[in-house]
């Protein structure tokens, strides 16, 4: 007798437990030059108990440096960021002028090597917005296909110059020119609701 109260008094504790509520998922994206800002993200989806799923496939939310063309979606700024231009440390360039910075990207100065994104880039716009007057660098400009291949690239050449957002500078790259700060925005296909709207109010904190 003593046995079955034991059971059915562990089945009773069982079946009252609650039962952890299953966590939301939402899809989300950053393109490289706003990855940094995932970190804080996923710090706001452990708070808000939802699971995120990171695609490039139709997301629910996603970061940005900068609003893209014809984005019809709502849009919040949620921090921002500084697009510099940066050497190797051991480059002998001194800090730039900005009609120093636009000579030098426009190819005039063939002693030194240009890095660039590809001009659909958060970064590369920005930039070309900025400092080149809405006009493209030089086609002599080697390609950086991620801000990491950019400081990789401009680390081991001491001649190079190229452009990269301020999170992804390393102790082996000098700030040479700040060629513009803009804003990280956090943008949703349409009004935001529920837990993607609570993540976007923990990312303005």
């Amino acid at each position: 007798m003593k046995r079955i109260f034991l059971l059915l008094l562990s089945s009773f504790l069982f079946s009252c437990t609650p039962t952890p509520a299953p966590s939301q998922v939402v899809d989300v994206f950053a393109p490289p030059s706003a990855a940094p800002f995932l970190d804080e993200l996923y710090a706001c989806a452990d708070v808000s108990s939802a699971a995120l799923n990171l695609t490039s496939d139709s997301p629910d939310l996603s970061l940005r440096l900068g609003q893209p063309d014809g984005w019809a979606g709502s849009l919040f700024q949620v921090a921002d960021e500084d697009i510099l231009i940066v050497a190797s440390a051991q480059s002998p360039l001194p800090a730039l002028t900005l009609e120093q910075a636009r000579t030098i990207f426009a190819g005039q100065n063939p002693s030194v090597q240009v890095w660039a994104y590809a001009s659909a880039e958060d970064a590369q716009r920005a930039f070309e917005s900025a400092v080149m007057e809405g006009r493209s660098v030089t086609s002599f400009a080697r390609l950086a296909v991620s801000p990491m291949h950019m400081v990789e690239s401009v680390t081991s050449d001491p001649n190079a110059v190229g452009i990269l957002p301020r999170h992804w500078l390393t102790d082996d790259l000098r700030e040479l020119f700040l060629a513009a700060n803009v804003p990280v925005l956090a943008l949703t296909p349409s009004e935001p609701e529920g837990i993607v709207r609570d993540l976007i109010a923990c990312l303005q904190k």
